[in-house]
């Protein structure tokens, strides 16, 4: 089955595969799931290591140019490593999220939930984990669950550095944001068949 359509991942080093060989990296394990469904999606990773939500903000223009029907927004690890305030963090998501859907109106967002870590203070903690919910709220998108669940705080599934996961994690990770994105990959084929 040719692939009629496109699955744009923007994310972090999470998403870029990190210490990991390409073809390992969450994205590339997604489009075998694609391909074993027999869906008509390409999958596009736009992961970069090291960004920030103003990183993906500047560089957010040239990726819309892009022709995708659904587009995974995974960002907001970084802030959180550095302690970046919510408010600054939760305005470059809107700005973000809002540009998304100006620039293409019919396409499905899904955003997913990032964590900060606790050595910030329980207050930073909640304050970062509640904004994503509420930003999905207000922009229509599918909130999906946090990327790393069953996976982050396991030192056999994560690199040396605990934060990255290996490449038995990374199946995890597909699990996790394969249960979000193929109903609404199933949705989409649907609509446009």
């Amino acid at each position: 089955m040719s692939a009629a359509h496109q699955v744009l991942f923007i994310g972090t080093s999470l998403t870029a595969g990190l210490g990991l060989n390409p073809d390992s990296a969450y994205p590339q394990l997604i489009q075998q799931k694609i391909d074993s469904a027999k869906l008509p999606f390409e999958v596009v990773n736009a992961g970069v290591s090291g960004e920030t939500t103003a990183d993906l903000l500047r560089r957010l223009d040239w990726l819309m140019r892009g022709n995708f029907d659904v587009v995974v927004v995974e960002t907001g690890a970084n802030d959180g490593l550095r302690g970046t305030p919510v408010a600054t963090v939760r305005e470059n998501l809107r700005t973000i999220m809002s540009r998304i859907r100006s620039g293409h109106p019919n396409a499905k967002v899904i955003l997913v939930q990032m964590e900060a870590p606790p050595n910030l203070g329980p207050a930073y903690t909640t304050a970062f984990h509640g904004m994503y919910a509420e930003i999905a709220r207000e922009t229509g998108a599918t909130l999906m669950p946090f990327l790393l669940n069953g996976v982050a705080g396991d030192r056999s599934l994560n690199q040396a550095d605990g934060i990255h996961p290996t490449q038995r994690g990374e199946h995890i990770v597909a699990d996790n944001v394969w249960r979000t994105l193929e109903p609404v990959l199933r949705d989409v084929a649907g609509s446009k068949a």
